[in-house]
Parts: C-alpha cells; sequence; structure tokens
C-alpha cells in the first residue's frame, strides 16, 4: 500500500487538468461580452486560492483515512488477539 502522501501530488495535478478543461470548455459557450480588465477578477489569484482550498481538502482527506485505518487496524488487532488468546487466560 503507498502511502497517503505520495497521492496528494497526482490529485493536485488531476484537479489542475479538470480545472483547464473547464476553462477551455467554457470559452467556446461565451458569446462576446467583454469584461473590461479593471473590473475582471485576477485568474491567477482565484487559480491559486482554488488550488490552495484543494490542497487543504486533501491534507483532511488524508488525515481522515489515516486515522480511520489506524483505528481500523488496531481493532483488528484486537480481535485477532481476542482470537487467538483463550477466554479464561484473559480473567
Amino acid at each position: 500500500m503507498r502511502p497517503i502522501g505520495a497521492r496528494a501530488p497526482l490529485m493536485l495535478l488531476l484537479l489542475v487538468l479538470v480545472q483547464l478543461g473547464c476553462f477551455r470548455g467554457g470559452q467556446a459557450d461565451e458569446t462576446g461580452t467583454l469584461i473590461p480588465a479593471e473590473s475582471r477578477p485576477c485568474v491567477d489569484c482565484h487559480a491559486f486560492e482554488f488550488m490552495q482550498r484543494a490542497l487543504q481538502d486533501l491534507k483532511k482527506t488524508a488525515f481522515n483515512l489515516d486515522s480511520r485505518t489506524e483505528s481500523l487496524v488496531l481493532r483488528a488487532e484486537r480481535r485477532a488477539l481476542c482470537d487467538c488468546t483463550p477466554a479464561s487466560s484473559l480473567s
């Protein structure tokens, strides 16, 4: 099993590719309304904020998965220990 940290760069790359695909798809549908550059939001700033939020979400998900996996492993080890030892030796 690969460490969870190894998946984060792959997920980040996937998010960037999806975002680029959305920008390209949206350009073909727009019908020529031109917004002055002064009133347009900074695309780089919004992309950076989006990627920051995505990275934070990935970190939270990785932490939750890690803690859940750890608790499941502990539960399985406890169950295996209980299955191996006779009940009379536990008392």
